[in-house]
C-alpha cells in the first residue's frame, strides 16, 4: 500500500462542460446568425443539450473509438457535437468546408466515419463528399432545416438533429468513463505541400494544452472575460478556446459564418467582446471596415494572432485604431495547436516574436542534417518541438513523426533569442535556391510588408534558366494607395543582399488565401511560376 496516494481523476474533456455547468450555470454561449439575430444558451442548458446529442449518437450505433465527423461553422451546435462525441470516448473529426469535396472525401475514406454532422448552408458540399465517401451512412443537419433530397438523389439517411433531441433519453448517457489517452479528436492538416495527413488528439493532450492556455502569460482567460474565437473550430480545435472558455466560466461568443469585417465590429460592440482570436487576415478586415466607416470597439482588450507572420504595420495599425494589445503566438496543427504566445503584458513586444513556450513545450533548434546546434540561443535552424500535446505519429502511419528523441521536426526555420521568444525565419520549403544560394522570403516579406501603403504580400520562387530560381514579389495595396515598383523594392536595399532583391512585382487585387486564412503560395506557385 502506498502512503498519501492521489485519486485516479481521469483528465477528460466532458469536465470543463461539467465544471461550467455546476459553477457558471448562466454563463452564456452566445451564436451569431447571418440574419442578424444571435442566440443565446447557458452553459448548464449547453450541457444537457449535448447529453442529448450523446443519446442520438448512441442510438445511432456510435461506439467507443468511432469517429464522427462534422463539417459547420462556429456556433452552438457545433459546440454541443463536440462535447457529445467526445463524452461518449467518439473521436470528433472536424472537416474544413474551405477544402474541395474531393480532399474532404479523401479525408473521410482515411477516418472511416460513419455519420457526417453538417451545417444547413453546407448540404451541397456535404451531398459532394458523402457521394465519394461511401462509409458515410447518416447525415445530420445542425443549424437550419435539411435540404429536401429525393431518394433516388444520395443513398444515405438526412435528417435535422434538432427534434431528435426532444425525443432523446440522455438518463443513462454517462461521460469520460474512459481512459485520458483515448483520442477525442482528429484534425487533418491543411496540406500545403503533398497530401494532408490527419493528427489525432486525445483528452490527456487537449486536457493539458487547456491548463497551458489559462496560464497568465499564455492567454489568461478569466470568468469575467467575453472570448471570440474566429478561428474556426476546424482548425485545430478553434486553437482549444471551446475547452478553455468553460474551463475558466468565460463568455463565449461564436460568429457563425461571417467573419467579415463589419459583422465582427457588430458582434464585439453588441457582446462586449474582450479577448479577440484569429488569423491577421481576420483583424485587417476588422480594421479597414471600421476605419472607413467609423465606429470603436471599446471593450475589445486583446487579439491573439497566429497562423501565419504579423506584419510590423498590421501590428501597430491596429494597436493604434482599435486600442488593443497585439499579442502573437505561434503554433501549428500538430501541436494541438499553441507552441508559443508573447505574455500580453510584454513590455518589448514587437510582431517578428513568437513569444516563449509555457511549461508542457519545449524548443530546440537543429542544423540541416538533424544535429543540435550547439549554440541555442541567436542562431537561426530548424525548429524542432516536443511536449505532452506534441505529435507522435500521424493518423494511419505506422512509422513515428519525431526523431528517436521525440523530437517533431516543424519545417520552420527559426530563432531563439537571449530573452527564449522564438522568432520564426521562413518556412524552410519556402527558401529559393537561386544560383545554388538560398533566398528567405521571409525577409523581404517583413520589409515590404511594413510599407503603409501594402495592405498584404508574398515572394515565392519562379524558375529561371540560369538561375534556377529568382524571387518575384507579389502585392495587394490598401485600398486608394498607389505606390510604384521602385518605391516597393527601395527599402530592401541595404537591408538585404542585392541579389536578393526580387526581379519582378506583380500586383494582384485580392491576395489567394488558404483554408486557414494564410495566404496561398502554393496557389500563387502555381499561377505565378512562369509567369
Amino acid at each position: 500500500m502506498i502512503d498519501g496516494a492521489m485519486q485516479p481523476y481521469a483528465l477528460t474533456l466532458n469536465k470543463f462542460i461539467d465544471h461550467a455547468a455546476k459553477w457558471r450555470p448562466d454563463v452564456e454561449v452566445v451564436t451569431a446568425r447571418e440574419d442578424g439575430a444571435v442566440e443565446r444558451v447557458g452553459y448548464a442548458a449547453l450541457r444537457e443539450r449535448a447529453l442529448r446529442v450523446s443519446a442520438v449518437l448512441a442510438e445511432l450505433g456510435v461506439r467507443f473509438g468511432d469517429r464522427v465527423a462534422t463539417l459547420a461553422w462556429n456556433t452552438q451546435a457545433h459546440v454541443e457535437a463536440w462535447y457529445a462525441i467526445m463524452g461518449l470516448g467518439g473521436v470528433c473529426h472536424t472537416l474544413n468546408p474551405r477544402l474541395t469535396a474531393a480532399q474532404l472525401a479523401d479525408m473521410v475514406k482515411q477516418s472511416e466515419a460513419r455519420i457526417l454532422i453538417v451545417s444547413a448552408d453546407l448540404a451541397p458540399l456535404a451531398k459532394q463528399v458523402v457521394a465519394r465517401a461511401p462509409s458515410i451512412a447518416q447525415i445530420l443537419v445542425i443549424d437550419g432545416a435539411p435540404p429536401n433530397w429525393g431518394a433516388d438523389e444520395l443513398d444515405v439517411c438526412v435528417n435535422a438533429l434538432e427534434p431528435a433531441l426532444g425525443e432523446a433519453n440522455a438518463h443513462d448517457i454517462v461521460w469520460g468513463e474512459f481512459d485520458e489517452r483515448t483520442p477525442s479528436g482528429l484534425c487533418f492538416t491543411s496540406g500545403t505541400t503533398g497530401a494532408p495527413k490527419g493528427v489525432t488528439y486525445t483528452h490527456r493532450s487537449s486536457y493539458l494544452h487547456t491548463l497551458r492556455l489559462l496560464q497568465a502569460d499564455v492567454v489568461g482567460i478569466t470568468s469575467f472575460d467575453v472570448v471570440m474565437p474566429v478561428v474556426p473550430m476546424f482548425h485545430a480545435n478553434a486553437w482549444g478556446l471551446p475547452f478553455a472558455a468553460p474551463a475558466a466560466g468565460a463568455k463565449l461568443v461564436l460568429p457563425g459564418r461571417l467573419t467579415d469585417g463589419a459583422s465582427l465590429a457588430t458582434l464585439i460592440q453588441s457582446e462586449n467582446v474582450t479577448i479577440a482570436v484569429g488569423v491577421p487576415t481576420v483583424w485587417l478586415g476588422l480594421v479597414e471596415h471600421l476605419e472607413a466607416k467609423g465606429g470603436d470597439v471599446p471593450s475589445l482588450k486583446r487579439i491573439m494572432v497566429g497562423g501565419a507572420p504579423l506584419a510590423p504595420a498590421l501590428m501597430d495599425r491596429l494597436e493604434r485604431s482599435l486600442g488593443v494589445t497585439v499579442q502573437t503566438s505561434w503554433g501549428m496543427t500538430e501541436l494541438s495547436p499553441l507552441g508559443t504566445s508573447a505574455p500580453p503584458g510584454e513590455p518589448e513586444r514587437k510582431a517578428y516574436m513568437s513569444g516563449r513556450p509555457a511549461v508542457g513545450v519545449d524548443l530546440m533548434v537543429f542544423d540541416a542534417e538533424g544535429k543540435r546546434l550547439s549554440e541555442q540561443r541567436n542562431a537561426e535552424g530548424h525548429l524542432r518541438v516536443r511536449g505532452s500535446a506534441v505529435i507522435e505519429r500521424y493518423f494511419g502511419h505506422d512509422a513515428p513523426a519525431t526523431d528517436a528523441e521525440g523530437w517533431f521536426d516543424t519545417g520552420d526555420l527559426a530563432k531563439i533569442d537571449s530573452e527564449g521568444n522564438l522568432v520564426i525565419t521562413g518556412r524552410a520549403k519556402d527558401l529559393i535556391k537561386s544560383g545554388g544560394e538560398w533566398i528567405n522570403p521571409a525577409e523581404i516579406e517583413a520589409v515590404v510588408g511594413a510599407l503603409p501603403q501594402v495592405s498584404l504580400v508574398a515572394v515565392i520562387g519562379r524558375s529561371d534558366p540560369k538561375w534556377g530560381e529568382r524571387p518575384i514579389l507579389l502585392v495587394e495595396l490598401r485600398e486608394h494607395q498607389s505606390i510604384s515598383d521602385e518605391e516597393l523594392l527601395e527599402p530592401l536595399r541595404g537591408r538585404v543582399a542585392p541579389w536578393w532583391v526580387p526581379d519582378a512585382v506583380i500586383r494582384v487585387q485580392n491576395m489567394p488565401l488558404a483554408s486557414t486564412g494564410k495566404i496561398d503560395k502554393m496557389r500563387l506557385r502555381s499561377e505565378y511560376n512562369d509567369a
